[in-house]
Parts: structure tokens; sequence; C-alpha cells
């Protein structure tokens, strides 16, 4: 059994499959990706595991969770001055982790990308949100996604009520959001919300409703 035929015989991904032209994405991003997470994109598509786990994906639905958006820019960069200042242990080099997800509670996960040339020789990082913990695994990412989900590893930062349901895949839409109305009546990926809330410094609850303020800031300023 294949590493992708063991995630979706857990996960069942949804029927319909992406079709993603990969030179392109590899051109734009100026570096080659893993074998595993093009099958994994192309199979799946953007969304969530679990309610928990978003993956960027070059067809992402807003720039905060789009592979070739600004994120992984903003978030290096985050980690270069927490490197220089000591705010939070780095335990990796900054300029060779590249994020590849975000969690509903503010984490990030990584590729540890060395060698840069062999991308499906590349580990997985996670940071912590509000803290100094990072967790490491040897292993590709869709590995990783199957033992996460499967309860085979326990990574620290995550909760223990991730797998209090059954293993499942939620495909993210754009969010057909005119800001002029209600906040509160408007179909958004509230997952979408908390990882610019977040990254933007506001505080969020990691479940239950996102805050009215921070609905509205997020939709002014993805205001068209």
């Amino acid at each position: 059994m294949t590493d992708l035929a063991a995630l979706t015989r857990l996960c069942p991904p949804p029927e319909q499959t992406v079709g993603i032209r990969w030179d392109t994405i590899e051109a734009d991003l100026g570096m080659p990706l893993p074998q595993d997470y093009k099958q994994l994109a192309d199979r799946y598509g953007p969304g969530v595991f679990n309610d928990y786990l978003c993956l960027f994906h070059p067809h992402g639905v807003t720039e905060f969770v789009n592979l070739t958006g600004p994120m992984p820019g903003r978030i290096r960069a985050q980690l270069r001055k927490d490197h220089e200042q000591g705010t939070h242990p780095v335990p990796h080099d900054p300029d060779k982790l590249f994020v590849c997800g975000s969690t509903d509670n503010g984490e990030y996960l990584f590729w540890i990308t060395d060698p840069a040339t062999g991308p499906d020789r590349w580990h997985i990082a996670v940071n912590e949100a509000r803290g100094p913990r990072w967790f490491t695994y040897d292993g590709p990412l869709t590995v990783f996604l199957t033992s996460v989900l499967s309860g085979q590893i326990q990574v620290p930062q995550f909760p223990h009520s991730l797998l209090d349901a059954p293993a499942r895949f939620t495909p993210s839409h754009p969010a057909l959001w005119k800001p002029e109305l209600p906040c509160d009546v408007q179909p958004v990926d509230t997952a979408t919300i908390r990882s610019w809330a977040r990254a933007n410094g506001y505080a969020v609850p990691s479940r239950g409703r996102v805050p009215r303020t921070v609905r509205e800031a997020w939709a002014r300023a993805n205001r068209p």
C-alpha cells in the first residue's frame, strides 16, 4: 500500500480530484516540491483535516492558505527575527524551513528543506503557537498526516480532542462574502479567518465562534 493509499483509506478524500500545473507552481516558488505532497494536493484539494489541520495548497481559497501566497515568506521572516532576537528558540535554520500548513490553534507545519534539491527526503517540523516547543517528524508529509490522524504519533502541540471523531477531510470553498452585509450571516471558512487573525496579532479562541470584531477586521482587510 502506498503512503497516499494509506491516508485515503483512513480519511476519504473528495470524489473530484484537482488538476495542478506543478511545473508552473515550482517555477513560481523557485524550488521543487515533494512528490508525496503533489499527489496529496491533487487528490484532496484545498481543505482541512479534522477541522484542525489545514495544508497550504496552490488553489488555497485565500492568500493565507495558498502555498504560493505571501504567508511562507512572512512566516520565514518571523522565524529569522525570533532566531536573531532569541524570542523563541528555532531548532532549525529558518532559511531551511518552508511553511506548508497551519492549525486552528495557530501552529505551523514546515518542510525542513534539506537537501534543497532532494524534496522527497524532506522531513516535517511543527512549532508551538505561543511558546518555544518544536516537534520534528522524520518522514514525509503524507506519512505524518496518516500517523497523526490514526493516533500512531501524538504531537505535543496538538489537542488530544483531535481524534475524538473519525478522521475526516472538509474541502474549502471560496467565501462568498460581501463585507458591507452583516458579518454574522455570511458563509465563511472560519479556519481561514483564525489563521489570518493570528498572523495579524488578534487573539482568537481555538474553538467556537470567531469574535465579530475579528470577522469585521478580516472583511475590511480582504475587501475587493
